[in-house]
């Protein structure tokens, strides 16, 4: 008898502990939050984000607290002799988690650790000609997004995307989009929207501008965003999300309709920073 039960009892305990992890993960996240702020980190944001002192201050507090939980669940690994620090830490921290204010989040559930390199790095990447052929290339990068858990960042090029708050570059923000649109798979432009938001809408904005933005890619047409958004809708979506956070009293009166998708999809207004 003690044979059939114990099957049926690993069972019930398997099927309780996967229906109470979240709510168990969900009460860790609010002891976490509820801890004092500590003040050094608080002065690394003051001096490394120059906008958070024009943020609201319910923002301001919700930022810490997702500061928190992300330090607590996040590994920082150290390359090329960089030594993770508070100031590595909460300087991409802070940007990463702007990207989850006003919102239901699960803290970048795929990402468990970050890579910080000295400065721009090399990767070297198989890629393929028009006519099928493959072949390698070295390419330098101040970031990259994984879907298999990671993002490695230049931590030079961490420093200056926070100290100019409004130039449209941002490389931590421009890697934590591809993290939100790789939640539901591979990245592809299209990140899991709420149920207020039609995916037939952001589709159709964000397919228009982009197509506009390959066309002044390929004449040398000035633009708001980087050219390099037009190399795909992955990284169409990331390039303005760096515009949204930086630029949005031109990014709003230039693109209307792109920018309303973006406040829909991200909760807030930076313009009223």
């Amino acid at each position: 008898m003690l044979s059939y039960l114990l099957p049926v009892l690993i069972g019930l305990i398997l099927i309780a502990y996967l229906a109470g992890k979240p709510y168990w993960l969900e009460y860790k996240r609010s002891m976490i939050k509820a801890k004092p702020f500590k003040k050094q980190w608080r002065k690394i944001i003051q001096q490394r984000m120059p906008y958070f002192k024009k943020m609201p201050a319910h923002l301001q507090l919700q930022l810490k607290q997702h500061i928190q939980v992300f330090l607590a669940e996040k590994e920082f690994v150290g390359c090329n002799g960089v030594e993770i620090t508070d100031e590595i830490r909460i300087t991409i921290a802070a940007q990463a988690c702007l990207l989850l204010l006003n919102r239901k989040t699960n803290y970048y559930p795929k990402l468990k650790t970050i890579l910080v390199y000295p400065s721009a790095f090399v990767k070297q990447q198989q890629s393929r000609n028009v006519d099928g052929v493959q072949f390698s290339q070295r390419m330098v990068l101040a970031g990259e997004s994984w879907d298999f858990g990671k993002i490695v960042l230049s931590w030079q090029d961490t420093l200056v995307g926070a100290q100019i708050p409004d130039d449209g570059r941002n490389v931590v923000i421009h890697e934590f989009a591809h993290q939100l649109d790789q939640e539901d798979g591979r990245a592809n432009g299209a990140p899991i929207l709420d149920s207020g938001q039609s995916y037939q809408c952001w589709s159709e904005v964000f397919s228009k501008q982009f197509e506009i933005l390959q066309k002044q890619a390929d004449e040398g047409t000035p633009s708001l965003f980087d050219y390099y958004g037009a190399t795909n809708p992955a990284e169409f979506f990331a390039v303005v999300s760096e515009v949204f956070f930086e630029q949005a009293r031109e990014f709003s009166h230039q693109q209307p309709q792109l920018y309303r998708q973006l406040t829909q999809y991200y909760k807030v207004d930076p313009v009223q920073w």
